[in-house]
């Protein structure tokens, strides 16, 4: 049975390749967050300094998926 996901909140840093972003959580770890194709539609309105909502695995704390922007939800 797969983990529940670990969500948080993180502002984003620098636009990495792709999708990608480097993004920093509230207690100043920086990782690598990246957009799923389900939420394409949301990447115009992402900028450095944009807050959004992560979701990690509890195995991997380098790596987070972008679940929406957190001023919106």
């Amino acid at each position: 049975m797969p983990e529940a996901p670990i969500t948080t909140t993180g502002t984003l840093h620098d636009a990495m390749h792709g999708r990608a972003w480097e993004a920093e959580l509230p207690n100043g770890k920086r990782l690598v967050a990246h957009l799923p194709r389900r939420l394409q539609d949301l990447a115009p309105s992402l900028l450095p300094g944009t807050r959004v909502l992560l979701e990690m695995t509890p195995y991997d704390f380098d790596k987070a998926r972008i679940a929406g922007l957190a001023d919106h939800a």
